[in-house]
């Protein structure tokens, strides 16, 4: 991502900020604190502020020229896009951003949950030639999941959905990104099963509770991307491990989508052996 556009790094307080309701939970104020502490940005605060989409826009247009950027996590995610001065490309592809960042120009919005995946990719030992994955929800996190995998090369994905409507937005990404979309439903048993014995990666974008029912047919799956980390391991990723398949879990993906926020508020590379060490990894 270019920074030519992020804020002057002087010695200056700055502060930055995950929104998002709940978000007591986040895990976002350690990862950044533990890289503005290794760059030795002293000064430099992260906070979590409880923010739901409507509350959005009058608390990033109201923040003071100490403020470089923002986190966005549910349900602000639309909302921040919408707010925003300038998209990145991927951002409007998307069509949500969990990045707001100030430039000289007002705030650009992003959507690095694409790196998130794409760095889980590469952690789960995707290859080069892969060409087929399955994708379990059509839900938010499903986008930059299609957007990564196109980006990796995958050319056929197979979406798990409830339904073909509730998984239409996805299908109408993998199109505009050029790669084959096919639905198939929770209890496609057998189907399913074939599916993740072929893919070269199964990503699960739901809760632990929702993708319980398919541990059995899932578990044939060689490489998993389960996006979840708390609970872990998910009784999924446990059965994917069980039967000698290769797990990540969401905390790559957590550390991936940071290294690129980190990198775009301060201007410098991201340092990724504080910040994993921030969360145990």
């Amino acid at each position: 991502m270019d920074n030519a556009s992020a804020p002057s790094r002087s010695g200056a307080p700055r502060r930055a900020a995950v929104l998002g309701s709940p978000v007591g939970h986040s895990r976002s104020p350690a990862l950044h604190r533990a890289a503005y502490a290794a760059l030795g940005l002293d000064g430099w605060t992260y906070d979590a502020i409880e923010t739901d989409a409507e509350q959005l826009p009058d608390r990033v247009g109201s923040a003071g020229p100490e403020w470089v950027g923002f986190s966005v996590t549910m349900p602000g995610k639309l909302a921040a896009l919408a707010f925003a001065d300038e998209r990145t490309p991927r951002a409007e592809l998307i069509g949500s951003a969990n990045t707001l960042v100030r430039t000289p120009n007002g705030w650009r919005a992003d959507c690095t949950d694409v790196d998130g995946v794409a760095g889980s990719l590469v952690e789960v030992g995707l290859p080069g030639t892969a060409t087929r994955a399955v994708l379990i929800g059509a839900g938010g996190t499903a986008l930059p999941a299609i957007a990564a995998l196109a980006d990796a090369g995958v050319s056929a994905v197979t979406v798990v959905a409830r339904s073909a409507d509730r998984a239409r937005g996805v299908i109408d990404l993998a199109e505009r990104l050029g790669v084959d979309a096919a639905v198939i439903g929770y209890a496609a048993g057998r189907d399913l099963r074939n599916a993740c014995a072929e893919a070269d990666v199964t990503i699960s974008t739901v809760p632990a509770a929702a993708a319980e029912p398919l541990v059995s047919t899932v578990s044939a799956s060689s490489r998993l991307v389960d996006v979840i980390y708390d609970p872990w391991p998910t009784p999924l990723a446990a059965a994917v491990a069980a039967a000698g398949g290769t797990v990540v879990g969401g905390i790559v993906m957590l550390l991936n989508q940071a290294y690129s926020q980190v990198e775009q508020f301060t201007g410098q590379p991201a340092p990724k052996a504080a910040m994993a060490a921030a969360v145990g990894r």
